[in-house]
């Protein structure tokens, strides 16, 4: 109890020389806790382990794949081909010549091909094609980083919260001290015959409900440290300290997160679509070499199955792009358009949540301050009831409500203190920072 009330004088006098509110958290000697657990260090675990993490490389796969495939078709293709038809005429010469007999085509005709052909010029399209799977990818890759990113929120939930129990334990300790202080000074007095039996029974029985709340809170602790022992995959116990989180004083305006580099991957996105569009429009060229055995072969009025070969360049520009072309431009600048749209509504939402958040820390802060004042205030009361408790002025009803008062003003302090730490948590995890 005096080493409680040495440091809340202590925090007095820090208080009015000004220093952060920050520092105006419970001191508590550390003990010597199994392992201790830092708000960073609970985010990058629960990174690390989260299922979805493994969808960062699946994309990477994917896109390798996708790449190669489109690599690949640089490569020469080779095709094989083989009809075999009947002719209701075929092309026949009525005309005779002396010593000279033309044998007319048959009417059922054979062919085997076997085609190689080597893209030479595609009008860029392979490489707007490879192009556009790097940034599909980015895109995708950022939208797993903004999923893991709102993993934070429920850590913050999970650890802030094992906090704030592990500080209402350390309180609920200071109020049995108290209580079981208070059954020793009535129970003296009772056995002078100087206070009621049912004084000493009513501290004994406040005793026991500290020890009810006792338990109920290392309950609660329990099941908030064994959630987050699943999400960080590390043996975490109710002993196992957690390091509050040391955050600097300067709030950053600045707005750093995943979802202002989404818009941006989405709309490089939609530009390589642009360059998809111009690159479906040009001419295509490459070169060609086609061998096979047939009836007739390339001669025909060479009525017999004979080997023939062909080769050359070829041209094709299929011009029934240039109809849709107009629109699909179109298309995606309604899509660059809407991007624009999510990110700006996103921003003026995110700016308003930081303003909210600012004006919530301005108001812990200065709540603590009083909070503080109170505490010491009551702190004396108590010590004066507890002076006229050993003096039989007072009953113990009178010091239980005492008690019982400050806790209140401890509470409200201990409340105000983790809201504001929750507060700065909030606005960092908002802008990113």
């Amino acid at each position: 109890m005096q080493r409680s009330t040495i440091w809340f004088k202590k925090t007095i006098r820090r208080l009015f020389y000004g220093l952060p509110a920050s520092v105006f958290l419970v001191a508590v000697p550390c003990l010597c806790f199994s392992q201790s657990l830092s708000l960073q260090q609970a985010y990058e675990l629960a990174r690390q382990h989260y299922p979805l993490l493994a969808q960062k490389g699946l994309i990477k796969q994917t896109t390798a794949l996708s790449i190669d495939n489109i690599r690949k078709r640089w490569f020469p293709q080779l095709s094989f081909n083989g009809q075999a038809t009947y002719q209701s005429d075929v092309t026949a010469i009525d005309i005779s010549f002396p010593g000279v007999n033309i044998i007319p085509p048959s009417r059922d005709q054979y062919k085997l091909t076997a085609d190689i052909s080597q893209l030479i010029y595609d009008g860029g399209m392979n490489r707007e094609q490879k192009a556009l799977q790097q940034f599909s990818a980015a895109a995708a890759d950022q939208q797993v980083e903004l999923d893991l990113y709102h993993l934070k929120e429920r850590i913050n939930e999970l650890f802030l919260g094992a906090l704030f129990l592990e500080e209402q334990i350390k309180l609920s300790g200071l109020i049995e001290q108290d209580i079981r202080t208070g059954i020793k000074t009535v129970d003296a007095l009772t056995q002078h015959g100087a206070a009621f039996r049912s004084d000493l029974q009513l501290l004994q029985a406040e005793a026991i409900k500290a020890d009810q709340r006792l338990t109920e809170l290392r309950s609660a602790k329990k099941a908030l440290m064994d959630m987050l022992s699943l999400f960080t995959n590390r043996d975490l116990t109710e002993d196992s300290r957690l390091e509050r989180p040391l955050l600097k004083e300067d709030m950053h305006t600045e707005i750093s997160r995943p979802e202002i580099k989404l818009f941006s991957d989405q709309s490089a996105l939609l530009g390589q679509q642009l360059r998809i569009i111009r690159a479906r429009s040009l001419p295509k060229t490459s070169l060609f070499v086609q061998g096979g055995y047939g009836r007739p072969g390339l001669n025909m009025l060479k009525n017999e199955f004979d080997l023939f070969y062909i080769g050359g360049i070829r041209f094709n520009w299929s011009l029934g792009e240039l109809y849709t072309q107009k629109n699909d431009r179109r298309l995606v600048a309604v899509n660059q358009h809407s991007i624009d749209v999510q990110k700006q509504t996103f921003l003026l939402n995110t700016q308003a949540q930081l303003a909210q958040q600012r004006a919530e820390i301005d108001k812990l802060t200065q709540l603590i301050i009083s909070d503080s004042l109170i505490i010491a205030l009551r702190e004396s009361i108590k010590a004066a009831a507890s002076a006229r408790l050993e003096n039989g002025v007072i009953t113990a009803n009178d010091y239980l409500r005492e008690v019982n008062a400050e806790d209140q003003s401890r509470q409200s302090l201990i409340t105000h203190q983790l809201q504001l730490l929750q507060a700065k948590i909030y606005y960092q995890t908002i802008s990113g920072n």
